[in-house]
């Protein structure tokens, strides 16, 4: 049969980050290319027990569940926001299948074909494909180590009048970046004035390194969620487990009402026996203690890996050691291409993700994300000494 397939498919690529995966599979590969929590970090006894009380309540909790998701748990998201300076009610919130879905949802409720949507330069990769499925033009906003450039943000929404702006702005992913205050208002405000739909994702800001800096969510500032032009989605995959995949979005009524209109055409619910699993462990377990104990170990390993690459002294490579998250972005020298040095890394057993797909336009190819949460102290040395071997077969001989 000759398939006839969607327009919506055109120009679609998969995602760099799953085909490396692949790649990567059944082989002594040490991977510093995915966005992977610990599993040795993982509350296994916590969520064992907390399932376990789930299915105490008998069969009930294998019926299906409310669209915009488990009422307690919603609750009891709504309160840990609270604490955290972010007011929400229930009917503010959805829960979705992870933050992916909030920008899947999102999209398709607010975005047609030909609308412009504006990211930072370079961005997450799996928003980008979102975006190319709804046929967005997708138009990059330039900044520096402290966020966006108001200044490029003000002409990108005067030249292109955008509907809505996505941006990762704590421990962004890939650049590991983190926004100043300063630009976290002024964005708000622009887009506020100019009417322009903000999408703040958050899935790493609870991997904060350091006790003495806070970063308050754009959402936040923009004080309640009626009427605010911001939507926020965050996620317990980075915090909990990704195999639970629940994650949560907030925003005004008529946008949470309409992308649970959208979800129901999509999979009705999510799972509702991981949501009362998940509710369950915030009851009974300190999930804030557990979040410390994380911070605790990446940063550990966060700082060995900026060890590790200090200690190799790559001529022309630099990085900004990160704040919080889960990657360093790396820049090699010009003219070096690392979609080309990532086949000489496997061969050397190390993988990473090369930068390119992060760019929704301009892509500067000399780049790279590697990720320091998922590998141990041994592996991550190994792997360091394996990634210099192959970025020393590419660069200019001293």
């Amino acid at each position: 049969m000759k398939f006839q397939f969607s327009k919506s498919l055109d120009g679609f690529s998969s995602s760099a980050v799953r085909d490396i995966l692949k790649l990567t599979q059944g082989k002594s590969i040490i991977s510093f290319a995915g966005g992977l929590p610990a599993e040795e970090l993982f509350p296994l006894d916590a969520v064992s027990e907390a399932f376990q009380r789930v299915m105490a309540q008998g069969k009930s909790a294998l019926q299906y569940g409310l669209t915009e998701g488990y009422i307690p748990l919603r609750q009891s998201i709504a309160n840990w926001m609270g604490e955290k300076g972010i007011q929400v009610s229930i009917d503010q919130m959805l829960l979705t299948t992870g933050s992916q879905q909030a920008i899947d949802l999102l999209t398709r409720i607010y975005i047609d074909p030909g609308d412009v949507i504006l990211v930072e330069e370079p961005t997450y990769l799996a928003a980008i494909q979102v975006f190319q499925s709804r046929g967005a033009k997708i138009v990059s906003v330039s900044g520096d180590k402290d966020g966006l450039d108001p200044d490029d943000l003000k002409a990108k929404i005067n030249e292109h009048h955008p509907k809505m702006i996505y941006v990762i702005p704590t421990f962004s992913n890939p650049t590991g970046k983190v926004w100043s205050l300063e630009r976290r208002q002024s964005v708000l405000n622009i887009c506020r004035e100019a009417e322009v739909l903000i999408l703040e994702d958050d899935p790493y800001g609870e991997i904060k390194f350091g006790d003495t800096e806070t970063y308050p969510s754009i959402f936040a500032l923009s004080g309640q969620a009626e009427g605010s032009c911001v939507v926020y989605t965050s996620t317990f995959s980075k915090t909990v487990a990704p195999a639970l995949r629940t994650g949560w979005v907030v925003g005004d009524p008529e946008l949470i009402r309409n992308m649970s209109r959208m979800k129901q055409a999509a999979d009705l619910h999510s799972s509702t026996l991981d949501q009362q699993t998940l509710h369950q462990l915030m009851e009974h377990f300190d999930l804030n203690q557990h979040i410390r104990t994380i911070r605790a170990h990446y940063e550990e390993r966060m700082r060995l890996m900026a060890d590790l690459l200090t200690e190799r002294n790559w001529p022309g490579v630099t990085w900004i050691e990160p704040k919080g998250g889960m990657f360093f972005w790396v820049e090699l020298p010009e003219g070096i291409r690392a979609e080309e040095l990532l086949p000489k890394a496997v061969e050397q057993g190390v993988a990473f993700v090369p930068g390119y797909p992060f760019y929704a336009g301009n892509a500067k190819h000399n780049t790279m994300r590697l990720n320091y949460t998922h590998s141990d102290r041994e592996s991550l040395i190994e792997g360091m000494n394996r990634l210099d071997r192959a970025i020393q077969s590419v660069l200019p001989v001293r």
